[in-house]
């Protein structure tokens, strides 16, 4: 695909409804992980810019309108930005393609997804509310509010750009709170591009701010900084640890959306032909790059061995290359340290004994990094390619004697996020589902989703959920307000 008439997205931080530098001028250079080529330069913002931007989002939520505007204007806006950015959709997924990596395809899709989840956020912005308690006796009235936390940092990765944006964004807005959104160095240009789309909604300056850069530089002082309420994240495990310890000084409330090894467990009566097609699709959607990839099979003893091939054959099958083709199913990987990752970890498992049915090398298209999809089999449940998170195409094979043995195997990991149980036994699928130890459980398809639904992981999965009825709610604090009607009477003993 030619990228001669590329124009080079450039934007410095969104700060108080305008653009800002970093004060030393220094920039992060993006080159496309399919192309090889520059294709956006962004402010490497650090602690002079973080305190700016969280000084304009304390402002705007102390001294402001935003936070005391009604859920109807509040609702207005949000479907305002819905519209907007549905209007740009080709526009935002080419931006999350050439970062990222993803494939043109795949990209539009989740852009129409996170259009849907402003569009939810604002049906829920008009039904935030408190209760109220009369029974308390003639001389009393109880009533609970339920108020906008305050500043809310948003820390997001770089496999979603723009859709785990749309998880946190919305739902913070919906409920009133100022924010600011910390994006991956690598993937920042759709996030920025929102904020524009935002000021073009009519959001008051400072309620969003968007400052760019490397996590120690910007990211660490948003969340320790004493005037942030609130810290969501998504991204490892690894870094949720550290910036929960971060957080912890100040008391924030937090909501972590952390990593992953999900397993989908086939039995021998299921629909084998749409497990093989989910097995395919969990494992190298995103080129696996995705905290809820079904990366571990776990497959009933009698069918594994033919089931593993079918995989293999059908993998073999699935198209790697440039992001921008449309019939391109795997694109790239987002960086020269994660394919390393990768086949770290294909190599580590064939150490150990594992067998590559298929993949198990870079694919050379003539620019980029791309990794093949593979499959390993003969792994054994205490393998390292079957336990940690590789965040690549990698999917392993492992089988299991019965119900009780595919759960233990299923649980018996530090990850909790999600599941798929594929058989025709509606016993089983309900079992199983409530075996299962993980926030979210798949019967007979993978990964489908719905803004209804709450997502979230048990464990070092993560902390809270997003999306579902409580998603603007888990943006406020609740307060009580005990009302007393009539005479009072007094504690101490009167003499006279």
């Amino acid at each position: 695909m030619d990228l001669a008439d590329h124009r080079i997205f450039r934007r410095g931080a969104f700060v108080n409804g305008g653009w800002i530098d970093a004060r030393d001028g220094q920039v992060i250079e993006r080159v496309s992980p399919g192309h090889g080529v520059p294709i956006s330069e962004v402010a490497r913002c650090g602690a002079a810019e973080a305190q700016a931007a969280v000084a304009a989002a304390r402002h705007a939520f102390d001294e402001g309108t935003w936070p005391r505007a009604t859920a109807a204007e509040r609702s207005r806006l949000l479907h305002r930005t819905a519209d907007l950015a549905e209007a740009r959709l080709d526009e935002i997924a080419r931006l999350d393609v050439l970062e990222s990596g993803k494939p043109i395809a795949q990209a539009r899709a989740e852009i129409a997804i996170a259009v849907d989840l402003w569009r939810y956020a604002a049906a829920r912005a008009r039904d935030v509310h408190g209760e109220s308690w009369n029974g308390l006796g003639n001389a009393a009235l109880g009533v609970v509010l339920r108020e906008p936390i305050g500043v809310v940092t948003l820390i997001t990765p770089w496999n979603f750009p723009f859709l785990i944006l749309a998880q946190k964004l919305p739902f913070a807005l919906a409920a009133g709170c100022t924010v600011v959104v910390k994006p991956s160095e690598m993937t920042s240009a759709s996030t920025l591009l929102m904020a524009e789309l935002l000021g073009e909604a009519g959001l008051p300056a400072g309620v969003c701010n968007v400052v760019t850069g490397y996590g120690p530089e910007a990211g660490a002082p948003l969340t320790a900084h004493p005037d942030v309420d609130m810290v969501s994240f998504t991204g490892s495990t690894r870094v949720g640890k550290s910036t929960m310890a971060a957080a912890a000084v100040g008391l924030k409330k937090v909501a972590f959306e952390l990593g992953g090894k999900n397993p989908q467990l086939v039995f021998a009566d299921a629909d084998l032909e749409a497990a093989r097609d989910a097995a395919v699709f969990g494992a190298f959607f995103n080129a696996g790059q995705c905290c809820n990839a079904g990366s571990r099979l776990l497959v009933e003893a009698s069918i594994a061995d033919t089931f593993a091939a079918e995989v293999a054959a059908l993998a073999k099958r699935v198209v790697v290359g440039d992001p921008l083709a449309e019939a391109t199913q795997v694109g790239a990987i987002v960086s020269d340290q994660q394919l390393e990752t990768i086949e770290t970890s294909v190599d580590g498992a064939r150490r150990q004994g594992a067998a590559v049915l298929a993949g198990g090398q870079r694919v050379d298209i003539g620019r980029g990094r791309f990794m093949a999809p593979t499959v390993l089999g003969g792994v054994t449940a205490t393998m390292a390619a079957a336990r940690d998170e590789i965040f690549g195409p990698v999917v392993t094979v492992t089988p299991f004697r019965d119900e009780a043995e595919a759960v233990r195997i299923a649980n018996d990991v530090e990850y909790g996020l999600s599941a798929a149980v594929w058989s025709r036994d509606v016993d089983t699928c309900i079992d199983l589902g409530r075996r299962l130890r993980c926030g979210t459980v798949w019967v007979n398809t993978f990964m489908n989703g719905a803004a209804e639904l709450p997502f979230g992981g048990y464990r070092q999965s993560g902390l809270g959920r997003e999306l579902g009825r409580d998603s603007v709610n888990d943006y406020t604090e609740t307060k009580t307000l005990h009302i007393h009607t009539g005479p009072r009477t007094t504690w101490w003993v009167r003499t006279d």
